[in-house]
Protein backbone atom coordinates (compact mmCIF):
# COMPACT_ATOMS: atom_id res chain seq x y z
CA UNK A 1 0.00 0.00 0.00
CA UNK A 2 1.32 3.19 -1.26
CA UNK A 3 -1.04 5.16 0.75
CA UNK A 4 -1.46 5.53 4.72
CA UNK A 5 -4.49 3.24 6.10
CA UNK A 6 -7.18 5.15 7.94
CA UNK A 7 -7.31 4.41 11.55
CA UNK A 8 -9.88 6.12 12.19
CA UNK A 9 -11.82 3.10 12.99
CA UNK A 10 -9.44 1.65 14.81
CA UNK A 11 -8.65 4.39 17.14
CA UNK A 12 -12.07 4.56 18.19
CA UNK A 13 -13.58 1.31 18.80
CA UNK A 14 -9.92 0.94 21.01
CA UNK A 15 -10.73 3.85 22.77
CA UNK A 16 -7.31 5.33 22.11
CA UNK A 17 -6.64 8.49 23.69
CA UNK A 18 -2.88 8.49 24.08
CA UNK A 19 -0.63 9.62 20.85
CA UNK A 20 -0.21 7.45 17.98
CA UNK A 21 4.01 7.68 16.94
CA UNK A 22 5.30 7.07 13.54
CA UNK A 23 8.91 6.16 12.95
CA UNK A 24 10.24 7.76 9.96
CA UNK A 25 13.36 7.64 8.28
CA UNK A 26 13.50 10.82 5.80
CA UNK A 27 15.75 12.38 3.83
CA UNK A 28 14.68 15.72 4.72
CA UNK A 29 13.25 16.96 8.06
CA UNK A 30 11.62 19.88 6.92
CA UNK A 31 8.09 18.48 6.75
CA UNK A 32 8.24 17.43 10.40
CA UNK A 33 7.10 20.06 12.19
CA UNK A 34 7.96 21.33 14.97
CA UNK A 35 10.50 19.30 16.10
CA UNK A 36 13.00 19.28 18.48
CA UNK A 37 16.24 17.49 19.02
CA UNK A 38 17.44 15.97 21.93
CA UNK A 39 18.27 18.67 24.80
CA UNK A 40 21.24 16.82 25.61
CA UNK A 41 23.72 14.04 25.13
CA UNK A 42 21.97 12.04 27.60
CA UNK A 43 18.12 12.31 27.01
CA UNK A 44 16.03 9.67 26.20
CA UNK A 45 13.93 9.16 23.69
CA UNK A 46 10.79 8.79 25.74
CA UNK A 47 11.36 12.03 27.46
CA UNK A 48 9.75 13.12 24.58
CA UNK A 49 6.30 11.66 24.88
CA UNK A 50 4.74 14.81 26.44
CA UNK A 51 5.86 16.77 23.20
CA UNK A 52 4.41 13.56 20.71
CA UNK A 53 1.09 14.61 22.75
CA UNK A 54 1.53 18.19 21.40
CA UNK A 55 1.75 16.74 17.94
CA UNK A 56 5.56 17.63 17.61
CA UNK A 57 8.63 15.36 16.64
CA UNK A 58 11.73 14.37 18.18
CA UNK A 59 14.38 14.69 15.36
CA UNK A 60 17.34 12.37 15.85
CA UNK A 61 20.91 12.37 13.55
CA UNK A 62 24.49 10.47 13.68
CA UNK A 63 25.41 13.88 15.35
CA UNK A 64 22.62 14.58 17.78
CA UNK A 65 20.83 11.48 18.97
CA UNK A 66 20.24 11.74 23.10
CA UNK A 67 20.85 9.31 25.14
CA UNK A 68 24.13 6.60 24.10
CA UNK A 69 21.00 3.21 23.28
CA UNK A 70 19.53 5.93 20.64
CA UNK A 71 22.91 6.08 19.42
CA UNK A 72 23.87 2.62 19.31
CA UNK A 73 20.51 1.17 18.65
CA UNK A 74 18.89 3.67 15.63
CA UNK A 75 22.08 5.60 14.05
CA UNK A 76 24.86 3.19 14.68
CA UNK A 77 27.04 5.13 17.02
CA UNK A 78 29.02 3.74 19.62
CA UNK A 79 29.94 6.00 22.28
CA UNK A 80 31.97 3.62 23.87
CA UNK A 81 34.23 0.24 23.32
CA UNK A 82 32.48 -3.19 23.46
CA UNK A 83 33.59 -4.02 26.67
CA UNK A 84 33.41 -1.23 28.29
CA UNK A 85 29.82 -0.98 26.96
CA UNK A 86 28.82 -4.66 28.15
CA UNK A 87 30.07 -3.96 31.71
CA UNK A 88 28.23 -1.09 32.14
CA UNK A 89 25.22 -3.30 30.89
CA UNK A 90 25.80 -5.90 33.04
CA UNK A 91 28.02 -4.57 36.32
CA UNK A 92 26.54 -1.32 36.71
CA UNK A 93 22.43 -1.88 35.93
CA UNK A 94 22.40 -5.57 36.05
CA UNK A 95 20.42 -6.44 32.95
CA UNK A 96 22.20 -9.81 32.22
CA UNK A 97 23.65 -12.93 34.40
CA UNK A 98 27.05 -12.29 33.02
CA UNK A 99 28.95 -10.97 30.30
CA UNK A 100 29.34 -13.37 27.70
CA UNK A 101 25.33 -13.89 27.72
CA UNK A 102 25.51 -9.96 27.20
CA UNK A 103 27.98 -10.24 24.54
CA UNK A 104 25.95 -12.94 22.76
CA UNK A 105 23.00 -11.11 22.69
CA UNK A 106 24.80 -7.99 21.50
CA UNK A 107 25.97 -10.30 18.45
CA UNK A 108 22.40 -11.65 17.82
CA UNK A 109 20.68 -8.32 17.53
CA UNK A 110 21.44 -6.00 15.48
CA UNK A 111 21.17 -1.81 15.45
CA UNK A 112 18.64 -0.13 12.86
CA UNK A 113 20.80 0.16 9.80
CA UNK A 114 19.35 3.91 9.05
CA UNK A 115 18.85 4.88 5.20
CA UNK A 116 18.29 8.44 5.08
CA UNK A 117 20.40 11.49 7.23
CA UNK A 118 17.12 12.18 9.59
CA UNK A 119 15.17 9.77 11.95
CA UNK A 120 12.14 11.65 13.18
CA UNK A 121 9.96 10.37 16.28
CA UNK A 122 6.15 11.41 16.28
CA UNK A 123 2.24 11.90 15.11
CA UNK A 124 1.87 9.86 12.14
CA UNK A 125 1.61 12.85 8.85
CA UNK A 126 0.20 10.97 5.77
CA UNK A 127 2.13 12.17 3.32
CA UNK A 128 5.28 10.96 4.52
CA UNK A 129 3.85 7.33 4.64
CA UNK A 130 6.70 6.23 2.24
CA UNK A 131 9.61 6.78 4.95
CA UNK A 132 7.20 5.62 7.68
CA UNK A 133 8.69 2.08 9.58
CA UNK A 134 6.81 1.35 12.54
CA UNK A 135 4.00 2.93 14.08
CA UNK A 136 3.36 2.86 17.99
CA UNK A 137 0.50 2.84 19.92
CA UNK A 138 0.47 3.54 23.57
CA UNK A 139 -1.57 1.33 25.61
CA UNK A 140 -3.43 -0.02 29.21
CA UNK A 141 -3.51 -3.48 29.72
CA UNK A 142 -6.91 -3.70 28.11
CA UNK A 143 -6.21 -2.07 24.79
CA UNK A 144 -3.09 -4.12 24.34
CA UNK A 145 -5.29 -7.80 24.48
CA UNK A 146 -7.37 -5.64 21.90
CA UNK A 147 -3.92 -4.98 19.57
CA UNK A 148 -2.57 -8.50 20.65
CA UNK A 149 -6.02 -10.37 19.08
CA UNK A 150 -5.58 -7.87 15.89
CA UNK A 151 -2.09 -9.06 15.17
CA UNK A 152 -3.31 -12.42 15.34
CA UNK A 153 -6.54 -11.76 13.14
CA UNK A 154 -4.92 -12.69 9.79
CA UNK A 155 -2.38 -14.87 11.16
CA UNK A 156 -1.91 -18.64 10.12
CA UNK A 157 0.06 -20.69 12.19
CA UNK A 158 2.43 -20.97 9.83
CA UNK A 159 3.39 -17.65 9.41
CA UNK A 160 6.02 -15.81 11.14
CA UNK A 161 5.33 -14.96 15.23
CA UNK A 162 2.60 -12.15 14.63
CA UNK A 163 3.79 -10.31 18.00
CA UNK A 164 7.41 -10.24 19.93
CA UNK A 165 8.36 -9.39 23.19
CA UNK A 166 12.31 -9.05 23.17
CA UNK A 167 14.69 -7.76 25.47
CA UNK A 168 16.27 -4.69 24.73
CA UNK A 169 15.64 -0.64 25.53
CA UNK A 170 12.58 1.07 24.71
CA UNK A 171 14.34 2.74 21.49
CA UNK A 172 15.18 -0.39 20.25
CA UNK A 173 11.40 -2.32 20.41
CA UNK A 174 10.84 0.78 18.35
CA UNK A 175 12.22 -0.36 15.17
CA UNK A 176 15.92 -2.45 15.45
CA UNK A 177 13.67 -5.37 17.43
CA UNK A 178 12.10 -6.16 14.37
CA UNK A 179 13.87 -9.09 12.13
CA UNK A 180 12.52 -7.98 8.85
CA UNK A 181 10.34 -4.77 8.54
CA UNK A 182 8.25 -6.38 5.76
CA UNK A 183 6.76 -8.71 7.72
CA UNK A 184 3.42 -8.26 9.60
CA UNK A 185 4.76 -8.01 13.07
CA UNK A 186 4.78 -6.27 16.25
CA UNK A 187 6.49 -5.67 19.50
CA UNK A 188 5.03 -5.17 22.65
CA UNK A 189 7.83 -2.28 23.71
CA UNK A 190 8.30 0.23 26.70
CA UNK A 191 9.44 -2.73 29.32
CA UNK A 192 12.60 -1.39 29.49
CA UNK A 193 12.82 -0.13 32.99
CA UNK A 194 14.86 2.94 32.41
CA UNK A 195 12.68 4.72 30.45
CA UNK A 196 9.38 4.27 31.94
CA UNK A 197 9.52 7.10 34.27
CA UNK A 198 8.59 8.70 31.43
CA UNK A 199 5.45 7.16 30.27
CA UNK A 200 2.13 6.88 32.51
CA UNK A 201 2.45 3.80 35.02
CA UNK A 202 -0.48 2.32 33.01
CA UNK A 203 0.96 2.74 29.46
CA UNK A 204 2.81 -0.16 27.22
CA UNK A 205 4.10 0.32 23.67
CA UNK A 206 2.55 -1.99 20.98
CA UNK A 207 5.17 -1.05 18.02
CA UNK A 208 3.95 -2.39 14.20
CA UNK A 209 5.14 -2.35 10.89
CA UNK A 210 3.34 -1.20 7.81
CA UNK A 211 2.23 -4.16 6.59
CA UNK A 212 0.80 -5.46 10.38
CA UNK A 213 -0.61 -1.33 10.47
CA UNK A 214 -2.92 -2.42 7.39
CA UNK A 215 -3.98 -5.45 8.90
CA UNK A 216 -4.87 -3.79 12.11
CA UNK A 217 -6.58 -0.92 10.07
CA UNK A 218 -8.64 -3.57 7.99
CA UNK A 219 -10.32 -4.50 10.57
CA UNK A 220 -14.15 -4.46 10.40
CA UNK A 221 -17.54 -4.86 11.49
CA UNK A 222 -17.29 -8.73 11.35
CA UNK A 223 -13.96 -8.95 13.52
CA UNK A 224 -13.75 -8.96 17.40
CA UNK A 225 -13.46 -5.12 17.57
CA UNK A 226 -17.48 -5.13 17.28
CA UNK A 227 -18.36 -8.53 18.88
CA UNK A 228 -19.42 -9.19 22.80
CA UNK A 229 -16.17 -9.65 24.33
CA UNK A 230 -15.02 -6.61 23.62
CA UNK A 231 -18.15 -4.41 24.10
CA UNK A 232 -18.84 -6.68 27.65
CA UNK A 233 -14.94 -5.72 28.49
CA UNK A 234 -15.75 -1.80 27.44
CA UNK A 235 -18.93 -1.95 29.52
CA UNK A 236 -17.70 -3.41 32.62
CA UNK A 237 -14.89 -0.60 32.59
CA UNK A 238 -17.71 2.03 32.65
CA UNK A 239 -16.79 3.33 29.15
CA UNK A 240 -19.00 4.88 26.39
CA UNK A 241 -18.42 2.99 23.04
CA UNK A 242 -19.69 5.80 19.67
Amino acid sequence: MSRQPDLSLLRQRALLSEPVVGFYDAPSAEPFTPRKSPAKDSACTFAYFTFWQKGGYLHLTAEHFGCGGAGYWLCGRSGRPRDAFIDFLVKEEGLKADGSLMDRWLDDQSPYQQEHPHLLVGPLLPEQYAHLKTVTFFVNPDQLSLFMIGAQYHAAPTDPPPVLAPFGSGCLMLVAAFPDLDLPQAVIGATDIAMRQYLPPYVLAFTVTKSMLERLCALDEESFLFKPFWNNLTEARGLAMD
